[in-house]
């Protein structure tokens, strides 16, 4: 499947990002610049089982020019990229290797294997619809004394 690396939003009314805008798009900087913006693809792969993602992957955008390029293609400048995500950016001046890796979902291929639903049904410890985790009541509060020997403020 070539998955879109840009979409157009009709509620919106403009182009949006198709899934991940940390993918590499196919063709890099080149395919930014020069081909139409619904017809690059995300260099992403998906595996699945009777309609089900047991396992998705792709290339990883390793390139500051090209990751400068993808949010600018939404009008998103420069500094607004900086201001987001500049950590990632300033690890890239070390040279980050390109890269790519996948991660097979477990416990959905046991979902179907097991002919399952819900994958509540499979997962050891399953939080219930509002994100708790009855078992081991969690989230909970933490102890102030915590926080302060972590020094963290809470807001």
């Amino acid at each position: 499947i070539d998955f879109p690396f840009y979409e157009y939003d009709d509620k919106a009314k403009k182009l949006d990002f198709g899934h991940n805008p940390f993918s590499m798009p196919k063709g890099g900087l080149d395919a930014l610049k020069q081909e139409d913006k619904l017809a690059i693809v995300a260099d992403q792969y998906d595996m699945v089982m009777n309609g089900y993602e047991i396992c998705s992957g792709g290339v990883r955008n390793h390139n500051p020019d090209v990751l400068y390029e993808v949010f600018g293609v939404l009008d998103f400048d420069k500094d607004y990229v900086e201001s987001r995500f500049g950590a990632m950016l300033n690890a890239f001046k070390y040279g980050a290797p390109p890269h790519a890796g996948c991660a097979f979902g477990i416990d959905r291929i046991f979902m179907e294997l097991m002919s399952e639903e819900n994958i509540r049904e499979i997962v050891a410890f399953p939080k219930n619809g509002s994100g708790v985790d009855v078992m081991m009541n969690s989230p909970s509060m933490v102890d102030p004394a915590q926080l302060k020997e972590l020094n963290i403020k809470s807001l």
